[in-house]
């Protein structure tokens, strides 16, 4: 537990909830706060992590990736190695995405294994060009690997930004549901997810994603490269 984000081990899984008070914005001290709760965390049993109500996440902290210097390098490589462990997580993860999740936080939303989001005036997406900066590669692998063929033109290149709705329509999300149902909904998919045999899924998930591990390991070898 840390002031940013709160460890729950529940019986049917383990719930994650980063909470900044603020947009959640992914720092360096709210990833390291989320990698040690993954270190911590269960593989028995799925892996949900959540956003504060209204807001999951904002997406890297401008006010470093801004600068442009060693720390904006550190940061993201930080939010992509966190992405990657999520994807890589030996239980199931489901993302409980409880409002706006731009940029850094729509590229969570391509690492889990489920996302559920709340319905409501949300704006889901990946702005980056909008605000000046080049989608980072592996990033892109991300948008290719879990965006819709037909929406990934507008939806990394044009940075179309979706409502919850229209979010899961073109891959952001797997599923949308009312405030008031949000809960019970997530409880179901827990469930859900909670029957699988552990072991099998770890060793699927890891067959399924082999090719974009590939990609993903090329992009970063780009990314950093490049920067450096």
């Amino acid at each position: 537990m840390s002031d940013l984000l709160t460890v729950e081990e529940l019986e049917t899984h383990t719930l994650i909830t980063m909470d900044d008070g603020k947009a959640n914005a992914l720092s360096f001290a709210m990833l390291d706060a989320l990698g040690a709760a993954l270190d911590k965390a269960s593989t028995d049993k799925p892996l949900v992590l959540a956003g504060r109500p209204g807001k999951f996440s904002a997406g890297f902290d401008l006010a470093v990736m801004s600068r442009g210097d060693e720390g904006t390098v550190r940061l993201l490589r930080q939010g992509a190695e966190t992405a990657v462990r999520l994807l890589k997580f030996e239980a199931p993860v489901v993302l409980a995405v409880t409002g706006h999740a731009l940029a850094m936080g729509a590229l969570l939303c391509l690492s889990a294994d489920y996302r559920l989001g709340v319905r409501g005036n949300f704006k889901l997406g990946l702005n980056e060009v909008v605000i000046g900066m080049t989608l980072p590669w592996f990033g892109v692998e991300l948008a290719r690997a879990r965006i819709a063929e037909n929406h990934l033109n507008d939806a990394v290149s044009l940075a179309h930004i979706y409502d919850p709705d229209t979010a899961a329509a073109v891959g952001y999300l797997d599923d949308v549901a009312d405030e008031e149902e949000f809960s019970s909904r997530l409880e179901t998919v827990i469930e859900g997810l909670g029957k699988l045999d552990m072991k099998a899924h770890r060793e699927t998930k890891v067959r399924v994603r082999e090719l974009l591990f590939q990609r993903l390991e090329l992009g970063l070898q780009r990314d950093f490269e490049g920067i450096a």
